[in-house]
């Protein structure tokens, strides 16, 4: 971080948290953000309510981004409103739209402790805690979530829609594909196959869009947080539950289904329990196979935004490699 972003930074939370004066002692870049940038911060806070040192992380966009995901102040907003539901969130402080303070819109949420990184969490059990109780923890989380449901004024910026979710979600990645300059015959029949197939509408809640091993902070006890929120929108719940369980984000702990930490039934026991339904085990598994398609458009954009020039990335371009991988998947899902 310059030495004009910091500035500019102590002047905003100074303002914001009606402070005397703040001095950011540290600001450190943090690793794994391929759509957003987090800064970690360690703020000295100077009179009012917030007085003392403050821990926090300042979110911003990267450079460029998936076209689908929300704007800062939109996963705000979506983050108040979590945290207002009971849901384990960094408590979210103050958001910054005007440009000019540091070139980008921004929000600052406070710093919770833990790691998220995935292929950590699998292999090492002493992360996370109890396993059953942890997958059982996030699955009630889950269900927290998909508690919120529309009209909610806070997140008019989310369009509702009368068609069916998995029909919805079809049109957009067909017109996507439709407008693609490179074709991808298998991702077509998986779309074919999810057309056919598709469940028809039913429950409709908040979705996180992006719910899974990787985007949950976890300590030696159990979790700590749950992140990323700029692909939530209005759809069926289900999403959540095939996406979380689908096995391309299970790194490489295959056999453990949910996630890759823990047990597919310890996790739909947790949601069950809080939200006091049985869950449809069969739409779980069409949504598991819409998860590998969403992902592989998702690879698709992240590789496009290296070629193009848009953002040269190793990881973008390593991200395109994936989409092989994904597509056989569709097909051995749907080969029946």
């Amino acid at each position: 971080m310059n030495d004009t972003m910091r500035s500019a930074l102590e002047r905003f939370v100074a303002t914001a948290a009606q402070a005397d004066a703040v001095a950011i002692a540290e600001a450190t870049l943090l690793s794994g953000g391929a759509i957003q940038e987090n800064w970690l911060v360690r703020a000295e806070i100077s009179g009012g309510r917030h007085a003392g040192v403050l821990d926090a992380v300042v979110r911003t966009d990267s450079p460029s981004g998936v076209a689908v995901s929300h704007g800062r102040a939109q996963e705000f907003a979506l983050l108040k409103a979590a945290f207002g539901a009971g849901v384990t969130v960094p408590e979210p402080l103050w958001l910054c739209e005007d440009r000019e303070v540091i070139g980008r819109p921004f929000f600052v949420m406070r710093r919770i402790a833990g790691t998220a990184a995935g292929h950590m969490l699998v292999k090492d059990e002493r992360l996370g805690g109890d396993r059953v109780k942890l997958a059982e923890r996030l699955g009630a989380e889950l269900a927290r979530i998909h508690s919120i449901r529309p009209p909610r004024a806070d997140l008019g910026f989310m369009p509702t829609y009368d068609d069916a979710p998995a029909l919805h979600s079809v049109a957009r990645f067909r017109d996507y594909l439709d407008a693609h300059h490179t074709p991808h015959p298998a991702l077509e029949w998986g779309l074919r196959w999810l057309e056919r197939h598709a469940p028809e509408r039913g429950d409709y809640a908040l979705v996180h869009g992006d719910f899974r091993t990787g985007n949950y902070m976890v300590d030696e006890h159990g979790l700590t947080g749950v992140l990323d929120w700029e692909f939530a929108h209005w759809g069926d719940p289900m999403e959540d539950i095939g996406w979380f369980c689908a096995r391309c984000w299970r790194f490489g702990a295959i056999a453990r289904e949910a996630g890759g930490i823990g047990a597919r039934e310890d996790f739909y026991r947790g949601y069950e329990n809080v939200s006091g339904r049985p869950l449809d085990r069969a739409r779980v598994r069409y949504w598991e196979v819409m998860a590998h398609l969403n992902w592989a458009i998702i690879a698709i954009q992240q590789a496009e935004r290296h070629v193009s020039g848009e953002e040269t990335s190793l990881l973008l371009a390593l991200t395109g490699h994936i989409v092989p991988e994904l597509e056989y998947e569709i097909l051995t899902m749907t080969e029946n």
